[in-house]
C-alpha cells in the first residue's frame, strides 16, 4: 500500500512539475528589472505630467481618467553594456513573440530605432498599451501605458485636449531617457 501511494505521489508531483509554464511575462520583465543595476525604471502616473484644459467636456475628462499610469524600464546603451543590450532586446522580443494576450498594433523603425507597439483587451475597451523600442545606439527599453476600459479614439481626441505641464519633474525625468 506503502508503494502505490508513492508511486500516485510520484506521479502527480510529475504531472504537476511538467504542467507549470516557465513562460516570462512582461510583468515579471517589469518587477525583475526593477532596480537592476544599468535600467532606469519607474512608474508614472498620468496625473503629474498630464491635465486636462478647464473647459474641456466630461466625456475629456472620463476618459483621461480611464488611464492609470505609466510603467517604464530602460536600458541605456553604453559601450561597456552591449551583451546585457544584446540579452535585454531578446528577452522582449520573446515576450512579445507569439504571445496571445498583446495584439501588434504598428511596428515603426526610423533613425535607427526600432519600435513596436501593442495592445491588450478589446479594440474599443483597451486595458494595456505596450511601446516596445530599441537602438543599438539609444538602448532598449518597454513602456507600459496601463488603464481601465482606454477608448482609443476618445484616447486621441483627449490628447489634442491636454495641456503637459513642461516643468514637471516626472515629465523632465521621462523625457530625459530618450535624449542623448
Amino acid at each position: 500500500m506503502k508503494k502505490i501511494t508513492t508511486i500516485f505521489s510520484l506521479v502527480f508531483l510529475m504531472i504537476f512539475a511538467t504542467s507549470c509554464k516557465n513562460e516570462k511575462s512582461l510583468q515579471s520583465y517589469l518587477v525583475d528589472s526593477n532596480g537592476k543595476q544599468g535600467f532606469i525604471t519607474g512608474d508614472l502616473p498620468l496625473s503629474s505630467f498630464l491635465s486636462p484644459k478647464a473647459d474641456v467636456s466630461e466625456d475629456v475628462k472620463e476618459t483621461l481618467q480611464s488611464i492609470k499610469k505609466i510603467n517604464v524600464v530602460f536600458l541605456p546603451k553604453t559601450a561597456d553594456n552591449q551583451p546585457a543590450y544584446e540579452m535585454e532586446k531578446s528577452k522582449l522580443k520573446n515576450i512579445f513573440k507569439d504571445n496571445t494576450t498583446y495584439k501588434g498594433l504598428v511596428t515603426m523603425k526610423a533613425n535607427g530605432m526600432n519600435a513596436k507597439v501593442f495592445y491588450a483587451g478589446n479594440t474599443d475597451k483597451i486595458d494595456e498599451v505596450i511601446l516596445f523600442g530599441y537602438s543599438k545606439d539609444r538602448g532598449v527599453g518597454v513602456a507600459r501605458l496601463l488603464g481601465e476600459n482606454m477608448n482609443p479614439a476618445k484616447i486621441v481626441k483627449t490628447l489634442k485636449n491636454l495641456e503637459l505641464d513642461e516643468n514637471s519633474a516626472a515629465l523632465k525625468q521621462f523625457a530625459g531617457l530618450f535624449t542623448k
